[in-house]
């Protein structure tokens, strides 16, 4: 049987974290707002159910203090509507329209009251992770405190996943596989879509029959009598887990599906907030939860989910949205935390770019993903690289 490998290395206690405990930071005054346009290559083409993308766009958030102090955070989402509605273009309007003008001049005690700033904004959850991010590494760093600290992680090390695309033929992926595998990776997920399912994810566990293996549809499948004959193919394989074969919306279908297959229904698309999660715990949509600092509006919005699904009796890992830096060192900082019982999509960001925009870069040792001692992210933005590669920016 595959292993179910854990992410951690156990509890820290207070008094082993690097510097014992640090004093609270002073109320913050938010001076001023930069947002930048910034695309990267991928080392790799990376496709999913609905395109291939070779590049990532992004927005880069830099968040100044009256102080001085500075604050970066990232906007992960895609460039197109179908992970999800927003897109690169919708959250430059909101971030430029709205969301960085409430949060200029405002102040707040700690990072999880920043978004009082915004509140009235419904939605655009993406949007608003960007500046919650920022402010949370605005305070720690003011504070001198780590940033996995202040969340309450409780590692000093997260085991790392790696999510891979659909290839052009079952040989390339298990050649992808295989070079991770070797790299010591201990979870791998595999994107699937029909056509694309049961064949090669068969290939991949007759491969490496001890490795954890989990696929992930993006809400492709229908509730359908031939999708359903498809999972429960993919049921009979040994899986860690199944995550999000339906529609976002359709919580009733996963519900069924929970009850017909012993493999764990993971939802991701599904719960972009606490209100969601509460209605997928009531109706038993799931037992795993992909909780992804992006989708679900930052740092904050994040930990809240942890705390819920835990509670609830859920498995949860962090997933990603192939971020860059900035955004990958705050999904290792949630990852620490002691409910993420399953490795996480924070792999080295070698695997997907060949130059990141932080220093030191974020990199994976046999499969693990060291949390970084430093205050706020633990990482250093190049801002001279991100000034001169943005194609847009602006200040508030």
């Amino acid at each position: 049987m595959p292993t179910d490998p854990r992410p951690g290395d156990g509890p820290r206690t207070a008094a082993a974290r690097p510097g014992g405990p640090r004093p609270a930071a002073a109320r913050p005054t938010v001076a001023a707002v930069e947002a930048f346009r910034l695309s990267l290559p991928l080392v790799h083409s990376f496709q999913t159910s609905s395109h291939r993308k070779s590049h990532l766009e992004h927005i880069v958030v830099r968040v100044a203090g009256a102080d001085g102090t500075v604050g970066w955070g990232e906007i992960a989402s895609p460039s197109d509507p179908y992970y999800c509605p927003e897109t690169v273009d919708t959250c430059w309007m909101i971030l430029q329209r709205y969301l960085a003008p409430a949060l200029v001049g405002s102040e707040w005690d700690h990072p999880a009251d920043a978004g009082r700033a915004w509140a009235k904004i419904r939605g655009h959850h993406f949007a608003k992770a960007g500046l919650d991010i920022a402010c949370w590494d605005l305070w720690t760093r003011a504070s001198g405190t780590r940033l996995a600290d202040a969340l309450g992680g409780t590692r000093d090390r997260v085991a790392a996943g790696v999510s891979l695309g659909i290839e052009p033929t079952v040989e390339e992926l298990l050649a992808q596989v295989g070079r991770h595998v070797a790299d010591g990776y201990r979870r791998i997920k595999l994107k699937i879509a029909p056509g694309w399912d049961v064949a090669p994810v068969r290939a991949v566990r007759a491969a490496h029959p001890d490795l954890a293996v989990q696929v992930d549809a993006n809400g492709v499948y229908p509730e359908t009598d031939e999708a359903l004959a498809t999972l429960r193919e993919l049921d009979a394989l040994g899986l860690l887990l199944i995550e999000q074969p339906f529609a976002p919306g359709a919580l009733a279908a996963h519900a069924r599906l929970a009850e017909r297959i012993g493999t764990p229904v993971c939802l991701d698309e599904s719960v972009d907030d606490l209100d969601q999660l509460d209605s997928a715990i009531a109706l038993r949509a799931g037992t795993v939860l992909n909780i992804k600092v992006s989708r679900m509006g930052g740092l904050t919005a994040a930990r809240a989910a942890h705390e819920r699904a835990v509670a609830a009796g859920w498995r949860v890992w962090c997933g990603g949205m192939h971020e860059f830096g900035v955004g990958r060192a705050a999904n290792v900082a949630i990852a620490s935390l002691s409910g993420f019982d399953l490795p996480s999509d924070v792999s080295g960001s070698d695997k997907y770019y060949a130059h990141d925009i932080v220093a030191p870069p974020i990199r994976a040792v046999d499969g693990m993903v060291e949390v970084p001692s430093g205050p706020g992210l633990g990482h250093e933005v190049d801002e001279e690289f991100v000034r001169a590669q943005a194609a847009d920016a602006f200040r508030v």
